[in-house]
């Protein structure tokens, strides 16, 4: 695994010469960030030799490498998933082969369903703390090369960078929640007693990504910031589609660029 990694980013570096210093991995129906970055160049992944292919509708399946909040980052334009077939170790192989391209923390996005009440359609949440119940993608040989064997996970999302974002979002007049993540492996859309269930375990929103890729990136160091946008009520009993999700992303699409864009720009 780690000599493919170490490929494959060397690949990358043949065909793009560029140092990124952020990683960005945009959700269902998030893609449109991408039109605010002053892009120098793509690459899809079809290009990249044993690479993934995002096969959801919503994710474009590519890298941008450009300029955003001033910095020099890598976008995701696409994600895996563990509901498309993939291993979990195939799922984070993208946020490994960031890590070797040189970024020094990683943003993630995803769009998700609320189970806290209190929540609405549209809400930005940041996410604080997780609970993950989709295979683990550290599961079998360690390689000591990327990290320990146990990693700690006390502080999943990075605690400075959620105290920055919160200074953001309160000059630029966006408001945040705050809360913990659950995700789970899809693809149907929970009952209403799962919805019921994971807020009785703690969670205040659930979807099908995202877990995975933090825990590769605590894994490597990488401190992570990340962000749901609610984009349905689970615990409202109204039927989800997957056209609803993604309509609901580009709603808070504008919302949650300028959020990245700024705390890019503070860090």
């Amino acid at each position: 695994m780690l000599e493919r990694i170490k490929s494959t980013a060397s690949f990358i570096r043949s065909k793009v010469d560029f140092d990124p210093q952020v990683g960005i991995i945009l959700g269902t129906g998030l893609g449109g960030l991408v039109n605010h970055i002053d892009i120098a160049a793509t690459l899809d992944y079809r290009d990249i030799p044993d690479f993934p292919v995002s096969t959801v509708e919503g994710h474009a399946g590519r890298f941008i490498f450009g300029s955003l909040g001033g910095k020099r980052v890598v976008a995701m334009q696409g994600r895996f998933h563990y509901y498309e077939g993939y291993t979990p170790q195939q799922v984070v192989f993208p946020v490994r082969v960031m890590k070797f391209l040189g970024i020094r923390c990683l943003f993630v996005s995803n769009a998700s369903g609320g189970v806290n009440p209190m929540f609405r359609t549209g809400d930005l949440m940041v996410i604080t703390d997780h609970i993950n119940l989709i295979p683990n993608p550290l599961i079998g040989p360690n390689i000591d090369e990327l990290g320990t064997r146990f990693p700690d996970m006390s502080e999943p999302y990075s605690r400075k960078l959620i105290a920055l974002s919160d200074e953001v979002a309160r000059k630029a007049g966006i408001p945040l929640q705050h809360g913990c993540y659950i995700g789970v492996t899809g693809p149907t859309f929970e009952t209403q007693k799962e919805y019921s269930f994971y807020r009785t375990a703690g969670a205040d929103t659930v979807g099908m990504s995202t877990t995975p890729e933090v825990i590769a990136a605590r894994h490597m160091g990488l401190p992570v910031f990340a962000v749901s946008i609610i984009t349905n009520m689970g615990l409202a009993g109204l039927k989800s589609t997957h056209e609803e999700v993604q309509a609901e992303g580009a709603k808070a699409e504008v919302r949650m660029t300028k959020l990245f864009t700024g705390l890019l720009e503070e860090l």
